[in-house]
């Protein structure tokens, strides 16, 4: 046993994380952000517009993984910074239970959710910001819309993965149904 403790905050190296997905689940978080009015009903809802490994534009939420030793509170406001800017002014909600739990599997059709690198569970939130958001890292481009448009066949067809049912069930949540 050693003497000393590890200090170095962070996660796995690129090929211990790629023996990991191949034989454990993974823990994500994911972050439907919304604008919400005085009276907290949903008047916006953000989607974050990347390109994917395979050059492919889509749309998606604020998703990452959860590191060694970090807290679920801590993660999501990690991935929000990084995503959205650091004055997106997220509000965690009080009560880290998320609307659903998303389980990704990498063989299609096991649950509406796949991720074809890994077997990962994802915990899922709906956070209201009230900053200024502007995507950063990979994000080309966040994009406000209706919780109606959100709700259209066009944008969950522009959801690979499953985003498109999660972010229906984010918006049934909390009230949003057409």
């Amino acid at each position: 046993m050693s003497d000393l403790t590890e200090t170095t905050p962070g996660w796995l190296s690129a090929d211990d994380l790629e023996q990991a997905r191949a034989r454990m689940p993974i823990l994500y978080v994911e972050a439907v952000p919304v604008r919400v009015d005085d009276s907290g009903d949903v008047t916006s809802v953000g989607l974050l517009l990347r390109i994917g490994p395979d050059g492919t534009v889509s749309r998606t939420l604020v998703s990452g993984r959860v590191l060694h030793h970090e807290r679920v509170r801590d993660a999501l406001l990690r991935h929000l910074e990084k995503d959205l800017g650091p004055v997106a002014l997220p509000r965690i909600p009080s009560s880290l239970q998320p609307f659903t739990v998303a389980e990704y599997f990498p063989t299609q059709g096991v649950t509406p959710f796949h991720d074809p690198r890994q077997h990962a569970v994802s915990l899922a939130y709906v956070v209201p910001v009230a900053g200024d958001c502007r995507p950063r890292q990979d994000a080309l481009d966040l994009v406000w819309f209706s919780p109606q448009e959100a709700l259209s066949p066009a944008v969950a067809s522009e959801m690979p993965g499953g985003h498109g049912v999660l972010l229906k069930q984010a918006l049934a949540h909390v009230g949003c149904v057409i």
